[in-house]
């Protein structure tokens, strides 16, 4: 039997205007902007693309683009492609702070072309981002891209103070370390534990207000717990004794990594995309950050085992799960018998570890 093409409409439709076609493209573009601004993963947006090109066209609108959410751009390191790459350039192109962000981190620390992603964040830190601020200064603390001698204390307390001021809470914890150690500023101890306190009350309105993540009760939050919490990766060990994640806080679960940190973890958690030779990553599971030059980092004054890109860090991984691990070591030499260079409070090679 000869094989007829399938009729794609039935007779009776045939010369009849579809009630799509007569929707005007404000409408759509307006229903769409909505769609990007609430989308919860990647597939919610790219599922409208390859509907029909109609909708591809109006999705691609720079309104539309510039309204998507932060989860729109939470890509797998194993799925990055060049098409992902234009997609977040468009957004980026379109004012969209998130995408700015985002691609400017893959940029700076994957693609390792430092000034076009320090350029997307700078433009994300103009329209008060306060993760690309933060993230700014973290490179001003450390000097990442360039050597040690590009180190800029005073901008990355400027940078850290003004992403505080929106309400980052690593920034907030970093600016609290740095004023009661003196370390880009004034010291000022009384200051600087505001900040840390105030840090702590952020984080943990924060959790109370999102819906739970965790099968730890509520009210276990707010007490000192005997029983360990698991840790967010099943790869790590449960935390045993008080496993208070904040300085002096509460007993709250581990905030939720941005989607650009995911990335950064799981593109150098693969062997294929290592840092480089002798570079190492923040030991804060949910940093992603590498090191851009050896011995940018610093390591645990006590055992050595673990570095960090910033107190923030330091202070997250402590409560969370380093404090069950420290173990101290009476002499410890980095890989090519030099000292780290550091990046904290004291004029050292180490970072400080306070309990608190």
């Amino acid at each position: 039997m000869a094989c007829r093409k399938r009729q794609r409409f039935s007779p009776e439709v045939v010369g009849k205007t579809d009630f799509f076609d007569g929707l005007p493209d404000d409408l759509v573009i307006s229903i769409l902007c909505k769609l990007s601004s609430s989308a919860g993963c990647p597939s919610d947006f790219v599922n409208v693309l390859i509907t029909c090109k109609r909708l591809n066209s109006l999705a691609l609108h720079s309104l539309v683009l510039a309204k998507a959410s932060h989860k729109m751009f939470a890509i797998k390191a194993k799925n990055w492609s060049e098409s992902a790459h234009r997609l977040l350039k468009s957004c980026a192109d379109a004012g969209n702070v998130e995408a700015c962000y985002t691609l400017g981190m893959i940029r700076f620390y994957c693609l390792q072309n430092r000034g076009s992603g320090a350029s997307l964040m700078a433009k994300a830190a103009i329209n008060s981002h306060a993760p690309a601020l933060y993230s700014l200064a973290v490179i001003q603390f450390n000097g990442s891209g360039g050597s040690k001698n590009d180190k800029d204390l005073r901008a990355g307390v400027a940078l850290c103070a003004r992403a505080a001021f929106l309400g980052h809470i690593d920034a907030l914890r970093e600016l609290g370390h740095c004023l009661q150690d003196g370390y880009g500023v004034r010291q000022n101890i009384a200051e600087g534990r505001r900040f840390l306190v105030q840090a702590n009350a952020r984080e943990l309105a924060a959790v109370l207000s999102s819906t739970p993540t965790s099968n730890v009760p509520t009210r276990s939050w707010l007490t000192w717990s005997p029983h360990p919490i698991p840790h967010p990766n099943q790869r790590q060990p449960a935390v045993p004794g008080c496993p208070l994640l904040s300085d002096f806080g509460c007993n709250v679960p581990a905030p939720e990594a941005h989607p650009a940190s995911r990335f950064l973890a799981e593109w150098f958690g693969s062997r294929e995309r290592e840092p480089g030779p002798g570079l190492r990553l923040c030991s804060h599971v949910g940093c992603g950050r590498p090191e851009t030059r050896k011995h940018e980092f610093r390591r645990c004054s006590v055992c050595g085992a673990v570095n960090y890109c910033s107190r923030a860090c330091q202070a997250l991984d402590w409560k969370l799960r380093h404090k069950a691990e420290c173990a101290p070591v009476e002499r410890w030499l980095d890989e090519e018998g030099e000292a780290g260079e550091g990046n904290g409070a004291v004029d050292g090679d180490d970072v400080m570890i306070v309990d608190s």
